[in-house]
């Protein structure tokens, strides 16, 4: 099934779900500009994690940039639902965002297997971590300031640390293992 004319293709529903990693790109409409600022990076982070919870989420790397918001994130349980956590966080941060709007949809790339090997997804983060680097904003990535992950828990985390890696992927084998962040399926809400 095709669909509607101007939105983009999309994977059946199961792709985004359970242990599914996927590279989201959210566009502001027009690609307006003028919504970046510190305070938005607070309630960016706030409803970040609020959507990782509420969908057992990890979210190792995101980018805020001047008209657009790339984000990975990866399920750690078999009900994570990253649509519905897609639709959660751009419906929260739109009065924030008022008077600009985003786009009418979302960009995403479910990442293969071939693509979430350590080495690999690593070099895929770093891509976006160096998205500031490549529009000439910044010089290094770790100087931007509107970058992060989120991993609930771990507040301070930050994918430019040096020793990242090395506690990113001990904290999401031992989430993988619980399979979940400490609720139950039945405590999830409705969205």
């Amino acid at each position: 099934m095709l669909p509607p004319s101007g939105f983009l293709p999309r994977l059946g529903e199961g792709s985004y779900r359970g242990n599914a990693v996927v590279f989201w790109t959210h566009t502001l409409a027009g690609r307006a500009t003028g919504w970046l600022t510190p305070n938005f990076h607070g309630v960016f982070r706030k409803t970040l994690l609020h959507a990782a919870v509420r969908e057992n989420l990890f979210c190792p790397v995101y980018t805020l940039m001047p008209d657009h918001v790339h984000l990975i994130w990866m399920g750690i349980a078999d009900d994570s639902d990253q649509r519905l956590a897609t639709k959660f966080l751009r419906t929260q941060l739109t009065s924030v965002l008022h008077p600009h709007t985003w786009q009418h949809q979302p960009h995403d790339r479910v990442l293969r297997d071939e693509q979430r090997t350590k080495k690999a997804f690593a070099q895929t983060c770093e891509y976006i971590l160096e998205n500031p680097v490549r529009a000439g904003l910044i010089g290094r990535s770790a100087e931007w300031a509107y970058s992060g992950c989120i991993i609930p828990g771990y507040p301070t985390l930050h994918p430019c640390d040096l020793d990242f890696w090395e506690k990113f992927w001990k904290f999401y084998e031992s989430a993988m293992k619980r399979g979940t962040l400490g609720k139950t399926k039945s405590d999830k809400p409705a969205v």
